[in-house]
């Protein structure tokens, strides 16, 4: 697990140990690690991984088990409410109100976040700029189409100008241009010098980011920038495979002595090995012995998804190992 991070007054969000319990299921278990002020830092993760509970702890929205951290120089402990004045966030559900009107919304969040009646109109006029609703100020929320919710959430998240933005999953469901586009705007913010934390599950979203921790069962396993994570955490190396039949061609890969782990991946596969010209040779007898027609095998830059998979296989098998012994007590 990453170290701690030394207190930095250039770090917008530090977290030493921290850790959510509900009951007897441990969310987040112990996780370390800093945002500095202006980074788009995201943490990838699976469903279910924590990446939402550790977002609402440093929304104030969750009050941490155990472990400390800061946000906008904030204790998330005893300081909420002033980091809720420091901070914008969005949750995958938009936090919008479908039943009021664009323009409503916009009106009931400026109250929410305290804007000065002189500014008002004008920080309206940039959201409805910003999300492209100029022509439909008046809609109902609930006729909007994802993109455009989407970016309405994001102007509402964004109204009164917090230094820090927290967005969770902000892009499940919309279409993948809607997605683009959503990213070209937070790009600009960071450009600006907004600190933006965003929570993701998607591979190719995760690229976007300046610095990725990948969460796993409530744990950080790893944390780097994407190039980082492609080197340091994947020493093997990576194999594409273009062939017929690739489930079929993944079952019998997958029994080779030289093949640490094989995907599918696009309509071909990916298979990990610590020896890819042994592994080649044995992948191109094992799938011409199937008859399975095998058009290329080529070693390829390891993919975030790669690197993704293989740190979860890892830990899965870490997690086995530590468990066979409990197993063989209780037997």
């Amino acid at each position: 697990m990453p170290a701690a991070p030394p207190a930095n007054s250039e770090n917008a969000v530090e977290v030493q140990n921290l850790e959510k319990r509900f009951g007897g299921f441990t969310a987040v278990a112990g996780v370390s690690f800093s945002v500095r002020r202006g980074e788009i830092f995201g943490l990838l993760g699976p469903n279910g991984a924590g990446k939402s509970t550790t977002i609402r702890m440093l929304c104030g929205l969750l009050t941490p088990s155990s472990g400390s951290g800061r946000v906008a120089g904030f204790d998330i402990v005893r300081e909420t409410e002033r980091i809720k004045t420091r901070i914008g966030y969005m949750s995958q559900k938009f936090s919008l109100y479908d039943e009021l009107t664009v323009e409503e919304n916009i009106d009931f969040f400026s109250g929410i976040y305290r804007i000065p009646r002189e500014r008002k109109s004008a920080r309206k006029e940039w959201v409805l700029q910003m999300a492209g609703l100029r022509d439909h100020r008046r809609a109902r929320t609930a006729e909007l189409s994802g993109g455009w919710k989407q970016r309405l959430a994001l102007g509402c998240a964004v109204l009164h100008e917090p230094p820090i933005l927290f967005l969770d999953e902000p892009t499940s469901g919309v279409d993948p241009n809607s997605r683009r586009q959503f990213w070209e705007l937070i790009y600009e913010m960071s450009g600006q010098g907004v600190t933006v934390f965003v929570t993701t599950h998607y591979m190719e979203e995760s690229e976007y980011c300046d610095r990725l921790g990948i969460v796993y069962r409530g744990e950080l396993i790893a944390l780097g920038t994407p190039r980082e994570l492609k080197t340091r955490h994947m020493s093997d190396a990576v194999l594409e495979i273009d062939c017929a039949q690739p489930p079929d061609a993944m079952t019998r890969i997958e029994q080779l002595p030289s093949v640490k782990e094989v995907a599918l991946f696009g309509r071909g596969l990916h298979a990990v090995t610590s020896d890819h010209a042994a592994a080649e040779q044995a992948i191109r007898a094992a799938l011409a012995d199937a008859r399975l027609a095998c058009t290329r095998i080529e070693r390829i830059t390891p993919t975030l998804e790669d690197v993704f998979v293989s740190l979860i296989e890892a830990r899965s098998g870490d997690q086995q190992n530590a468990q066979a012994p409990q197993a063989e007590v209780q037997r």
